[in-house]
């Protein structure tokens, strides 16, 4: 990496900014950048000056990084908390980017389908991080794909391709490190063969050094049985082991943790919550018609020998996964009202509760697309967890690749 290269991520600047900072063409950028002809001293200057003005103090940002399939921004809280500084941020839904803004103000806009955004047009940063689309390899969408006749996994145009882009990233910017998401079905998916893809095209392809992924189940952090895989990678071989994450024992958290008390020791909330007591609105409370659908349901798959049925919790359970279908009846994650009681689902903020975020958390949106984007989110204190036991290897490749040697005074 050359100086000129160097002080481009430093000061965070995409190659378009950098051009209009100059006052040099972007044909100019870019051959300084790949070390095609030396850059100017003017150039070299005015970024050095860049980076001085932006230099941390003690407590700022240590590094930057890029959040894309953001959602609600699961994994930027978790590289946040260890100092990290979102500079670009890609989420293509409008409800997941109205969520999104009402959380995290960047005074910048959210961009959309990062099929449409080049590389180049991204800001120079130290860490990626991705929770790619996950619905060609789960169970579940798989097969509801196959079902449909619909190709799945990489063949699945509309999404599985989309690790694509993130491998065009990675290639043009070449972080520091990254840190990936997506469901524990990634790894036997088609046999195999996509997570085999997937680990060549990093590990040869691009020459990251990508310890053996790991699933881990949220349930060591929140009351959910959620087992997702995480996949981190470092520009250089890095001491990185997941055995260096701390898992709390699991089911140490319960429903109750996560429940609304009801018994006034919690401020109402909206519509969530009514009355003195902050008790539940009783609209979450099943109709007579959808509970015995339910029912009659489960009864009829079990009578077959299958699984297929709903939730019911109380406050000792650790609940089922959070699907992204929760909006539709609730059932795999029912609240028992007691009995002769017809359950209930939770409420929106239960849902933000159940995936590790906290309280002052806004949701800015309609219950079913809040319990949508609560079902596609990462468990938040899972991936804090993980970031840091990234975090160290994270500095010292930065601060290693940032000694910018002395050049000679003619």
């Amino acid at each position: 990496m050359n100086e000129f290269e160097l002080l481009l991520q430093k000061a965070g600047l995409s190659v378009s900014e950098a051009a209009k900072l100059l006052g040099y063409s972007e044909g100019h950028v870019y051959r300084w950048k790949r070390g095609d002809e030396p850059a100017r001293e003017a150039a070299l200057k005015t970024l050095r000056m860049t980076v001085d003005a932006k230099r941390p103090s003690e407590g700022a940002p240590a590094f930057s990084f890029i959040d894309l399939f953001a959602g609600i921004g699961g994994l930027r809280k978790a590289m946040e908390s260890i100092g990290g500084r979102c500079v670009f941020t890609s989420e293509w839904d409008r409800f997941a980017q109205q969520t999104y803004d009402a959380n995290y103000r960047d005074n910048r806009p959210i961009e959309g389908d990062i099929r449409e955004i080049s590389a180049d047009s991204i800001p120079e940063h130290q860490v990626l991080v991705a929770g790619f689309p996950c619905q060609p390899f789960s169970i579940a969408g798989v097969s509801k794909k196959n079902a449909l006749g619909r190709a799945h996994g990489f063949k699945d145009e509309t999404q599985g391709t989309l690790f694509f882009d993130v491998l065009r990233i990675l290639q043009h910017h070449r972080p520091a490190a990254f840190l990936l998401e997506n469901v524990k079905n990634l790894r036997s998916h088609d046999k195999g063969r996509t997570f085999e893809v997937i680990m060549r095209k990093l590990r040869d392809e691009l020459g990251y050094f990508v310890p053996e992924p790991r699933v881990v189940d949220a349930g060591h952090f929140v009351p959910q049985h959620r087992e997702r895989i995480v996949i981190v990678g470092y520009r250089k071989d890095v001491p990185f082991s997941f055995d260096d994450i701390s898992l709390p024992p699991y089911g140490n958290k319960r429903m109750r943790d996560i429940l609304h008390p009801e018994d006034g020791t919690e401020d109402p909330e909206g519509h969530f919550t009514l009355g003195n007591d902050a008790t539940v609105n009783s609209k979450y409370v099943l109709t007579d018609k959808l509970w015995a659908y339910l029912q009659n349901y489960a009864a009829k798959h079990k009578a077959k020998g299958n699984g297929f049925g709903f939730g019911l919790v109380d406050g000792d359970s650790i609940a089922r996964t959070l699907s992204a279908r929760y909006y539709k009846d609730g059932s795999e994650i029912l609240v028992s009202r007691g009995e002769g009681k017809n359950p209930r689902r939770l409420t929106p903020r239960e849902c933000a509760r159940l995936m590790g975020y906290p309280e002052d958390f806004q949701i800015p949106v309609s219950d079913t697309q809040a319990y949508k984007q609560f079902g596609n989110s990462v468990a938040v204190p899972v991936f804090s967890e993980v970031a840091r036991a990234m975090e160290p290897h994270i500095r010292h490749l930065i601060e290693e690749e940032q000694k910018i040697p002395e050049v000679a005074v003619a």
